[in-house]
């Protein structure tokens, strides 16, 4: 394999608010589970959801497919052979 050449900082930037929003989404999705009456956190949890798409359309239209077996869509060419992948970085 070859060593993957270093990304423009957008990328990385992109990639942390990504990281960072969908940390927010497994956490108010543990808190949903036991506070499901808590209208305010499944507010903040749709808007979050909606952010993290919306971050992930954006990084996928700059860098490529972040997610596999039919999540992502690809350009022509096929581009699940470009590096690096998010996963290494």
């Amino acid at each position: 394999m070859t060593t993957p050449s270093p990304m423009p900082p957008e990328y990385y930037e992109l990639l942390d608010e990504i990281q960072a929003i969908d940390f927010v989404i497994v956490e108010l999705n543990l808190y949903l589970d036991t506070h499901p009456q808590d209208y305010d956190a499944i507010q903040q949890f749709n808007n979050s959801t909606f952010q993290s798409k919306k971050l992930k359309k954006e990084f996928e239209k700059q860098f490529g497919p972040l997610m596999h077996f039919g999540r992502s869509y690809s350009t022509y060419p096929w581009q699940w052979d470009d590096q690096p992948w998010p996963w290494q970085v």
